[in-house]
């Protein structure tokens, strides 16, 4: 295990060593090392494989950008995918494998995509697959399908937790490089809450990988006593591992920090990532510079990295991609490389530089006005093949080969709000446009300032000027002596001859001459170009790759780069693992658990529960012997018509409507009349959509001339106050009506039964009538209890029996309930859960979410003459629509057996007898059914055409998916107390 491509020198910690494997075999590196310097230290280059045609890659860069080295790491439930090499920090025991290979990185045998690559170029997919029709589902999608995607997940359950954050700050410095560093110093000094953020798990961002000095000391010295003093500062927080993945709306930066992806596992109660929202009074991006690449025939052998990423391995981990390497430039930053590279005693072969006046470097060949036009190896580079300036060629033998095109600022985050870079001529790069997100302001290499002392000068004059503009004042700081050198580059995107294929997205295999496909078959626009070749859409969003295909556009259009323009950048800026967003929202956390004031009661009492949307209601409560629960049902549904019952009903939706205008509002709101309802009474209502169909149902109170309660459905409780917000902000402005949500305000419990009255006057003050007389059906107020305790009582009935609505506040609502079954033992009061609730409702023809199911009118509900013909209302006139009110529409009826031995079915539809099962002979459909202990039989209701004159008829209910086939009666849906005599009483 010696690695034989290991330097002297570096920011690793050679005290310690570190055990790895990748691909099933053994490697040493160091604390400070990430996979890929510690797998180049090793001598392995080859890495991955390219994503159609799967080719041999190594690594390219030394950073986020990186598009090649893409691997899995860890095993089992925590196995990660598409993690890139050049981040993932090197820990003892790292498992990593390559990815999209079959058998071996070494043997793929999806490598034979390459032999076809003439007939699979940019578009193919368009243009393929057609024919024959058939061959679709059953041939090529299971091919596609398969042969789509990089990693692999392990589908097994992260074991591993994931959080969500916020933060506040004056000052959010992106990027802890010299400018971001300096611009800290300036805010942290001045007293200002500063968030520095950097994507590494080491500040310093290029001052890591360069041999500069600032001031007396050593780039990484510098670093290390700049980051003491903003540790010492209270007001500063240093967040490495972060990165700022998007600017949002009103200075809002979302920033995802690994917190244990360097660990094997999290420490005990600690997340593995956190995704924080960063509300910042202004933001100052100090992202750097992405160093572009030169496209050339074969230039994506592994062995061939951007310069600058070869200088970074060199000098910060102290690695080495080969022991004798070349330079391909056309900048003198190429050449810094091949001096580090020298200083560290790597033989660079030779400096192949396109410019014709390029700088000579001392003990090294300079090959000026050459280029590199080829290159041979068949895992890895062995050689380069050179065009010289006169014209001849020449051979090179080289392990690596260090490509620097120049280098683009990082300007994707002051895109994320739509604005456009601007061209700057001078790099030969674009650089942050006018049209900023709010409050963002560019400093260093991100502006397209690319020496150290300009980073360092920009950082803190434009911290400075951020501060003032929210009222701190804050100093430049005095700054180190630096290096200052121009720039001087001559623009070069890629090498013209060659008939071979020159890479420019290497990801997703994009090569020079699609982008000249596509401009033949004229997707010129720069969006058109990127969804027709795929370039810049892998995991890396071009940042290598978009440049060179920008500039080949350009170049085939006639016009200039700026001219043919970017795309857009959108968040996130580096790819996110879906657990940082979803943070704690899993499992029993993904909604969050509502329960009812009378949980903690209903547990006790061994209630069984079911999820209402988020409630947790009570569905029966089972007692000792029964051994079903069908049993604790009937004997529910027993208990409340016989006695008394109690139903916790807090989870209906209840809207607070008060003000002048608040009558007026809900006459619009509701398809019959309100305006006239008496102070002390409640009425029931239907809602409408604007379309006419049944939206929801229920009852509203009026406490006062300007004061109304209104009741909806558990399930539409969200859907029904945000229609009625949009009707009184956007419909109806002008008048005096407001709204609030009380639904988790009041504990509200259903008293039903025949001793239902019975049983409150026990509760009740007895200053309240509860008579008959003095409190009829309907009627509603305000009263108190159990010796003075405001409450609200409704005299409605959901069940059909004489029953009551009592409400207190929410913080009563468990001692209301414990006071209620203790006043109602000498009634044998029982509690009831909702399929109790279910069937009486059912019993009573009561329709609820199965009727009101987006697709009922009034009409069909048998409520059609409740839509007011007097009144204008949301939904009213498009109700009378001649397809709604058909002389055959559905109409709500009720379904009992012929034979009481068999079940009718919710879901079943209704045939006449005699006729093909089939939707041409489709009668009507069963909504709801139960057993009701009553009737001693299973009933149900339902939908049937021209339901209301079927009564008496004998039908088929079919259902092919239960096999259900039986004969049923057409009867009236209110099967118990027709007249409604019960519920009156």
């Amino acid at each position: 295990m010696n690695q034989i491509n290991r330097l002297d020198g570096g920011q690793i910690n050679t005290g310690r060593t570190l055990n790895f494997t990748f691909d099933g075999k053994k490697y040493q590196g160091y604390p400070g090392d990430t996979l890929a310097s510690a797998l180049l230290a090793n001598g392995v280059r080859l890495m991955g494989r390219s994503f159609k045609y799967h080719r041999p890659r190594g690594v390219l860069t030394s950073g986020s950008e990186e598009p090649n080295a893409l691997v899995e790491l860890r095993s089992g439930a925590r196995q990660e995918p598409n993690t890139r090499a050049t981040t993932a920090e090197l820990f003892d025991g790292l498992e990593a494998n390559s990815q999209n290979r079959w058998p071996s990185l070494k043997f793929d045998a999806m490598a034979v995509n390459d032999r076809f690559s003439n007939f699979l170029t940019a578009g193919f997919y368009y243009k393929t697959f057609m024919w024959p029709a058939a061959f679709w589902e059953k041939l090529y999608e299971p091919i596609i399908r398969k042969a789509a995607g990089l990693g692999s997940l392990s589908l097994q359950e992260d074991p591993d937790q994931y959080d969500k954050g916020f933060l506040h700050c004056d000052l959010l410095i992106v990027g802890a490089g010299p400018s971001g560093l300096a611009a800290a110093l300036t805010a942290g000094r001045a007293g200002a809450r500063v968030i520095l953020a950097d994507e590494d798990f080491a500040f310093g961002g290029r001052l890591n990988a360069e041999t500069f000095a600032i001031g007396d000391n050593s780039g990484p010295d510098w670093v290390a006593a700049t980051l003491a003093e903003l540790q010492s500062l209270p007001n500063v927080r240093c967040m490495t591992r972060t990165t700022v993945i998007g600017a949002f709306d009103h200075g809002i930066q979302g920033a995802a920090e690994r917190v244990s992806d360097h660990l094997a596992t999290p420490a005990a109660g600690k997340p593995r990532q956190i995704l924080w929202r960063i509300y910042a009074k202004r933001t100052l991006l100090c992202a750097g510079a992405i160093e572009r690449p030169i496209a050339f025939e074969n230039n994506d052998r592994p062995g061939i990295m951007l310069a600058g990423a070869m200088r970074a391995y060199v000098n910060r981990w102290a690695a080495t991609p080969a022991k004798k390497v070349a330079i391909f430039t056309n900048n003198d930053d190429g050449h810094r490389t091949a001096v580090d590279l020298m200083a560290k005693g790597v033989t660079v072969a030779a400096v192949i530089d396109t410019r014709a006046d390029a700088p000579r470097i001392a003990d090294c060949e300079l090959l000026s006005s050459a280029q590199v036009v080829d290159t041979s190896g068949r895992l890895g580079l062995s050689f380069v093949k050179l065009r010289l300036a006169d014209g001849s060629e020449r051979t090179i033998e080289c392990g690596a080969l260090g490509v620097s095109g120049g280098w683009n600022p990082n300007v994707h985050l002051t895109c994320h709000q739509r604005g456009r870079p601007a061209w700057n001529e001078a790099i030969a790069a674009f650089v942050p446009g006018g049209d900023l997100p709010t409050g963002q302001s560019v400093a260093g290499a991100a502006s397209g300032e690319f020496s150290t002392h300009a980073a360092l000068d920009t950082g803190s004059k434009d911290a400075a000027a951020a501060l003032r503009d929210i009222g701190i004042k804050a100093r430049a700081i005095t700054l180190p002596k630096a290096e200052d050198a121009p720039v001087n580059l001559q623009p070069f995107w890629y090498v013209g001859e060659g008939k071979g294929r020159a890479w420019l997205d290497q990801q997703n295999d994009v090569t020079v001459k699609d982008v000249k496909l596509a401009h033949q078959e004229n997707f010129r626009s720069v969006e058109h170009l990127k969804r027709y070749t795929t370039l810049g859409m892998a995991t890396d969003q071009g940042k290598t790759s978009n440049m060179g295909g920008l500039a080949i556009m350009a170049e085939l259009a006639g016009k200039s780069i700026p001219e043919v323009g970017t795309t857009i950048f959108r968040p996130p800026y580096t790819p996110v693992a879906m657990g940082a967003f979803g943070g704690r929202s899993r499992g029993k956390h993904f909604h969050p658990v509502r329960e009812t004031p009378s949980h903690k009661w209903a547990v006790e009492q061994g209630a069984v529960f079911v999820e209402v949307g988020n409630w947790l209601r009570a569905q029966w409560f089972p007692r000792p012997g029964e051994t079903t629960w069908r049993e604790s049902v009937d004997r529910e549904v027993r208990a409340v018509r016989g006695s008394v019952g109690v139903c916790d009903v807090t989870t209906l939706g209840k809207i607070d409507v008060q003000g002048t205008d608040a009558a007026e509002f809900l006459n619009k709101v509701y398809a019959n009349g309100f305006a006239k309802l008496a102070v002390g009474k409640t009425r029931y209502g239907l809602m409408l959509r604007e379309d006419g169909i049944a939206m929801d149902d229920g009852t509203t109170a009026r406490l006062a001339e300007d004061h109304f309660v209104m009741t909806t459905t558990t399930a539409n409780a969200v859907t029904v106050y945000r229609h009625m917000e949009f009707v009184r902000q956007c419909l109806w402005p002008d008048l005096d009506v407001q709204l609030i949500s009380t639904t988790e305000a009041w504990a509200q419990y259903a008293v039903a039964g025949p001793n239902a009255r019975k049983l409150l006057q026990k509760i009740v003050d007895p200053e309240f009538d509860m008579s008959n007389e003095g409190f009829p059906f309907m009627a509603c107020g305000e009263i108190t209890v159990c010796g003075g305790l405001r409450a609200r009582l409704f005299r409605i009935s959901f069940s059909g029996e004489l029953a009551y609505e009592i409400a207190v506040p929410t913080r009563y609502g468990d001692a209301l309930i414990r006071r209620i079954m203790q006043a109602g033992e000498e009634f044998d009061v029982a509690p009831y859960g909702t399929e109790a609730l279910g069937v009486m409702r059912i019993e009573k023809g009561h329709a609820a979410g199965n009727e009101l199911n987006g697709t009922t009118t009034a009409l069909n509900l048998g409520m059609g003459r409740m839509v007011s013909k007097k009144k204008d209302s949301i939904g009213s006139t498009l109700s009378e629509r001649e397809g709604l009110n058909t002389e055959d529409a559905l109409a709500l009826v009720g379904f009992k057996p012929k034979n009481n031995a068999e079940m009718v079915t919710a879901g079943g539809h209704l045939m006449q007898q005699g006729t093909t099962v089939d939707a041409a002979h489709d009668q009507g459909y069963i909504t709801s059914a139960a057993y009701s202990p009553i009737l001693n039989s299973s009933i149900g209701i339902g939908f049937l055409k021209s339901g209301g004159s079927r009564m008496g008829e004998t039908l088929r209910l079919v259902s092919p998916l239960t096999g259900t086939d039986i004969e049923v009666e057409v009867v009236s849906a209110h099967f118990v107390d027709p007249e409604g005599e019960r519920l009156r009483a």
